[in-house]
């Protein structure tokens, strides 16, 4: 079975507006290191619609991208890609799969079938997962930035605080750190 892990950018305060760190090489290269150790992506449909908008096109070279960002873009096009959404059926990007039934099962499920574990990276999306405790670890790319507005993360909260346990923290050139959690037992 493989791990689900949480993973996404952060300011000092919360904030998970992906417009509001730091998206230089360094980042998108570990971004891209971190999604070639796992099998699969997880996402909500507004995350997918927001990647789908961008993404194939710097893949395909039709928007001009720094190197980082393009061998980010050909290995996302390539990775599988799932959708949790009701609103939405059809998902044509490559790769793409819709995600049906019940949200525990399903995402057990996909566990299950991905022995290099799943990556999710929708804020509501793992607030609805660490609802029904399916998150195993949790990475959060901290920018040394204040945003001052939201969204934030886990801003619709949650039943009960998580202990977690740090099991390592990266400093990164551009100020940002790399910090991995593990549910603590």
């Amino acid at each position: 079975m493989g791990l689900l892990t949480f993973s996404i950018n952060v300011t000092l305060d919360g904030c998970v507006d992906h417009e509001a760190g730091i998206a230089d090489d360094e980042t998108h290269a570990h971004f891209t290191r971190l999604m070639d150790d796992y099998g699969a992506m997880l996402w909500g449909r507004t995350t997918y619609e927001m990647m789908e908008s961008y993404w194939p096109a710097v893949a395909r070279g039709d928007v001009e991208a720094p190197p980082a960002m393009l061998e980010w873009a050909r290995k996302l096009e390539a990775k599988p890609k799932y959708v949790v959404s009701s609103t939405r059926t059809d998902f044509p990007w490559t790769n793409s799969h819709h995600v049906v039934g019940d949200l525990r099962s399903a995402v057990q499920d996909l566990k299950d079938s991905t022995p290099r574990g799943v990556l999710v990276g929708s804020g509501k999306l793992a607030t609805a997962l660490d609802r029904l405790g399916l998150i195993d670890e949790y990475e959060f790319l901290v920018h040394p930035v204040i945003a001052g507005h939201g969204p934030t993360l886990y801003q619709d909260g949650l039943p009960s605080k998580r202990r977690l346990d740090l099991t390592s923290a990266e400093p990164l050139r551009n100020g940002a750190v790399v910090m991995r959690y593990r549910r603590a037992e």
